[in-house]
């Protein structure tokens, strides 16, 4: 019985341990993924701007119209011809922490 208990801890710890571990962390992926294009912190630098100028800034005005489900959904699907989709370079989690993220810039 002690064994099983054990076994059984054991197991619990690890699943716990991998789901931490599969938490993406926001700031990372945007870093690796949308800072060259967006900025370190949301506003495009000055060449990125010229080269797209519709690009907007992550601002307060910006993120209080877009919940984090819309912002998954730009970056599921892309925006126009300037933004392609990350669907391919982005898991789902990834995702969903960018957008947690990009909602403390605005503040």
């Amino acid at each position: 019985m002690t064994k099983h208990l054990v076994m059984l801890g054991l197991l619990l710890a690890g699943s716990v341990t991998m789901a931490s571990a599969q938490a993406a962390d926001g700031k990372t992926v945007y870093d690796a993924q949308c800072k060259k294009c967006h900025g370190a912190t949301g506003t495009p630098a000055g060449a990125m701007a010229k080269r797209f100028p519709k690009m907007p800034a992550f601002d307060a005005a910006f993120l209080a119209k877009r919940s984090e489900d819309s912002i998954v959904t730009i970056l599921t699907k892309g925006k126009n011809a300037d933004m392609k989709s990350f669907k391919d370079k982005m898991s789902a989690n990834e995702m969903k922490a960018v957008a947690k993220y990009l909602h403390t810039l605005g503040k």
